[in-house]
């Protein structure tokens, strides 16, 4: 198990979010996750690490059938306060999820495998009851806010300070080691935090801008099971000229007898 959000991090961490630069964060990045997820109605999501539901908000109203697991009762409180009764919330571990395989058509961690002991295992887990794909959002390494975000805890301890910055090659490693080469996709946002505005806002879902290495969130889609599309294969049969029974033969051999 890693680390567990107390209540004064679960307080915190909605008093971030109401925060203007960081709600403009915010938004990049459930865009982003939305894009990967690509959610189609009837579909059934679970969130992985739900926190306080933020990250289950937006899907409120898209007719998904939506599960939240957080191991923070604090934070599943907030979430409960937030969804209400739309989202099945559970309380229990990314590393050791209570349901069953390919019980989901999605699985998301958004923001919560920074803070598991066991990042691929946590992965693996997703991939077990997810049918179709998981998506991940991550914060990255080598991105310059995420730079200061752990130079600063080293001094002053913040939730910052159990968290582990992943890169998208590392993320790809523990991928691939788990899975074999599976279709990945992956994009980064937000690249300027500290600018808001229709400009910035423009500039940052460009494509082009979105494949930098140096995003502050990694978004990465994967699919646990290559799916191929095949097509009957048509075969062309030669119908051949049927005889009936020669039954002039017999009749000769039994008047013989």
């Amino acid at each position: 198990m890693g680390y567990v959000f107390d209540s004064k991090d679960a307080g915190n961490y909605d008093s971030w979010l109401d925060k203007g630069k960081n709600r403009h964060c915010l938004e990049l990045e459930i865009k982003l996750i939305l894009d990967l997820l690509s959610p189609q109605k009837g579909q059934r999501i679970l969130d992985i690490g739900c926190g306080t539901g933020a990250s289950l908000a937006p899907l409120l109203d898209k007719g998904l059938s939506l599960t939240g697991i957080d191991p923070s009762p604090h934070m599943l409180d907030l979430a409960d306060q937030r969804l209400g009764t739309r989202v099945d919330l559970h309380r229990g571990l990314a590393e050791d999820l209570p349901f069953d395989d390919n019980c989901f058509d999605t699985a998301l961690l958004f923001t919560s495998l920074e803070f598991t002991d066991r990042p691929a295992k946590a992965i693996e887990e997703a991939c077990r009851v997810a049918k179709d794909r998981v998506v991940i959002g991550v914060l990255n390494r080598y991105a310059p806010q995420n730079m200061f975000r752990r130079f600063k805890s080293f001094f002053s301890k913040n939730i910052y300070t159990h968290a582990h910055f992943f890169s998208i090659w590392e993320l790809r490693r523990i991928l691939f080691a788990i899975l074999g080469h599976v279709p990945v996709k992956w994009r980064t946002t937000p690249q300027f935090p500290f600018i808001g505005g229709a400009l910035a806002a423009h500039v940052e879902n460009i494509g082009l801008v979105q494949k930098s290495f140096c995003g502050s969130l990694i978004g990465m889609q994967i699919k646990p099971v290559p799916k191929f599309r095949t097509r009957p294969l048509a075969l062309k049969i030669q119908t051949r000229k049927i005889y009936k029974p020669a039954t002039g033969l017999v009749t000769e051999m039994r008047n013989k007898e």
